[in-house]
């Protein structure tokens, strides 16, 4: 027994004046999808002319300008850029330390001479590499320094804009402040010199 619903849709599936068999109905793909869906792969695995190797030349360009992107990294690149300023400072400071450590080590057995940068600089570098490798490899202080990283990135920072605004604003206010309170001791001191008679 066929409904209202039935009989309608049949009426639409009728062939229409002027419109072959073959010829795909308005509102339905040649394939029988909606349009603006996805068409499905053929037999060969072409999706709108593109075979397999052409799809993967084009992942490939995509994923070449992703790679070029400088923000790819994202917090991390923080998170680099502090292990390597930390193997820096431990490297300077070690070059200090140990060339301190030569000059005692010098007025103690003189023969050992003048501290040799050729010797110190090479050395305090390594330690400062093998220091930033070490805290590297431990889990918990990379995992650390990786979550620092990611809310220093939520970070607003102000515009050129707002930063000279705040600057104006802050001149203004000190300027108007100083003039303020200047006046208000001069004033109390002419108020002081009467009451209590000063000369």
């Amino acid at each position: 027994m066929a409904t209202q619903e039935d009989i309608k849709r049949e009426g639409a599936d009728e062939d229409v004046p002027g419109q072959s068999a073959d010829a795909p109905r308005a509102g339905v793909s040649s394939e029988g999808a909606p349009p603006g869906d996805a068409p499905e792969p053929d037999e060969h695995g072409r999706v709108d002319g593109l075979d397999g190797e052409e799809r993967e030349e084009d992942a490939q360009d995509v994923a070449a300008a992703g790679a070029a992107s400088p923000t790819q990294l994202g917090p991390r690149r923080f998170v680099y850029a502090a292990y390597f300023a930390g193997a820096i400072a431990i490297a300077f400071l070690m070059s200090k330390m140990l060339s301190f450590a030569w000059l005692k080590l010098q007025n103690w057995k003189p023969a050992v001479g003048e501290p040799r940068d050729e010797l110190v600089m090479p050395l305090a570098g390594l330690i400062g590499a093998i220091a930033a490798v070490y805290y590297w490899k431990r889990t918990r202080a990379r995992q650390l320094a990786e979550e620092v990283a990611v809310e220093m990135s939520k970070v607003t920072w102000p515009t050129r804009t707002e930063v000279t605004n705040g600057t104006f604003v802050v001149i203004v206010t000190t300027v108007v402040s100083t003039v303020f309170f200047a006046l208000m001791d001069k004033f109390w001191g002419f108020v002081t010199n009467l009451v209590y008679g000063g000369s």
